[in-house]
Order: structure tokens, then C-alpha cells, then sequence
């Protein structure tokens, strides 16, 4: 009995002494190599349709008439922007520029306009032609959305 006695402890010493070592082998390998990524920014395109998705589409929809996800939060009906040339009796594209930029404000009886918040939000997103371009895309993309 003596005798199994001293190789159980023999072999608990052994085991400790393996798992000891692991640990150690374990804690000396290097970690793996960091892998370094550029952090997510948001870029929206230049194109008339990427404009449109990513500034308009919330209130006026998908499609543009009006049903996006936004618009029942709103205090006033979302226009439906594929009738635009029918209801007004041709597509402005300069009234829509203005409108969209900010500049076409509507008397104080009509309460305030609160689409034009992206008029800032372009005149502040880099270059002037840029802008420019994005806008003047944006307004032909409206332009094509008119109902038929």
C-alpha cells in the first residue's frame, strides 16, 4: 500500500509539474497579428440616385411619393415628389434646387420648412463643385422620378 501511495504522488507531482509547463509554453506564444482597418465613414456618392437614398428617402420614399419611413413623424403630409411637374405644370429644376438648398422659404403663415435641413448639410460637404454636382444630379434624378 505504501508503495502505490508514493506513485500516486510520483505521478500528481508529474502531472503538475506537465500542466505548470503548458501554462508557460501557453503564455510565451505571441499573440496573433493585429489586423488594422480604416474606421467605417459614411460616403455618399455623387450620383443623383445615391443622393437621393441617402438624404431623401426617409421621408419621401423609396420611389419618392411621399411614404418613407420618417414621414409619419412628421408634422406636415410628405409631398409626393413623382408629381411634381404635374401638380405645378412643369418640373422646375431651379425652384427645386432652392427648395432643397434651403433658399426658397415660404412666407411665415405657411409655418416653418423643414426639409431644407440638407441644404446646410451640402454646403458643408467639401468643395463647392462637388456640391454643385451632387445637387444638380439629385434635381435630374427628380426630374426622371416624374410621372408619365
Amino acid at each position: 500500500m505504501r508503495r502505490r501511495r508514493g506513485q500516486y504522488i510520483v505521478a500528481a507531482a508529474a502531472l503538475a509539474l506537465s500542466v505548470g509547463g503548458w501554462t508557460r509554453v501557453a503564455a510565451q506564444t505571441p499573440p496573433p497579428p493585429q489586423v488594422k482597418t480604416a474606421p467605417a465613414t459614411a460616403f455618399v456618392g455623387i450620383e443623383g440616385k445615391e443622393t437621393f437614398v441617402a438624404y431623401c428617402a426617409v421621408c419621401h420614399g423609396a420611389e419618392g411619393r411621399g411614404n418613407g419611413p420618417a414621414a409619419p413623424a412628421l408634422k406636415m403630409p410628405v409631398p409626393d415628389l413623382t408629381t411634381l411637374a404635374k401638380r405645378h405644370g412643369k418640373f422646375d429644376g431651379a425652384a427645386i434646387e432652392r427648395r432643397i438648398m434651403g433658399d426658397d422659404q415660404m412666407p411665415a403663415a405657411h409655418g416653418s420648412m423643414t426639409m431644407p435641413i440638407w441644404g446646410p448639410v451640402f454646403r458643408k460637404s467639401g468643395d463647392r463643385n462637388t456640391t454643385i454636382l451632387r445637387l444638380t444630379n439629385l434635381v435630374k434624378y427628380l426630374d426622371d422620378l416624374q410621372a408619365k
